[in-house]
């Protein structure tokens, strides 16, 4: 039961800040969905390719990044995703206001341990 509820949290959060993530990795260089599917994995932020690719579309529509295809080497075209001006607005705002909120909930946290 404990472990059920652990889950929902854990979904809960990621998918409350998984846009974003995606938007700080397209920040550090342009980049296409594989490889964003594969670095959000490696840090256990998501293990399926059919929560990306909605998400990318709709940052596209939201002029958050734009995409270009670029010919690869070994296969079809890929499409690579860039920061827009206005994605990186959005990425710094909502970085301030998560630095300040998860300061707060660590600070709380670490009351709570520091009760029992």
């Amino acid at each position: 039961m404990v472990a059920e509820a652990n889950d929902r949290v854990m979904t809960g959060l990621r998918r409350g800040v998984l846009e974003y993530c995606v938007l700080a990795l397209i920040a550090e260089g342009e980049s296409y969905a594989f490889d964003i599917v594969r670095e959000l994995g490696e840090r256990g932020l998501v293990t399926s390719e059919g929560t990306i690719y909605p998400m990318l579309s709709r940052l596209r529509k939201d002029a958050l990044v734009s995409t270009y295809w670029m010919e690869s080497e070994s296969g079809p075209p890929r499409r690579y995703y860039k920061l827009t001006e206005q994605g990186a607005v959005t990425l710094q705002a909502f970085t301030a206001d998560w630095h300040q909120f998860s300061g707060a909930v660590h600070a709380l946290l670490g009351r709570s341990q520091k009760g029992t």
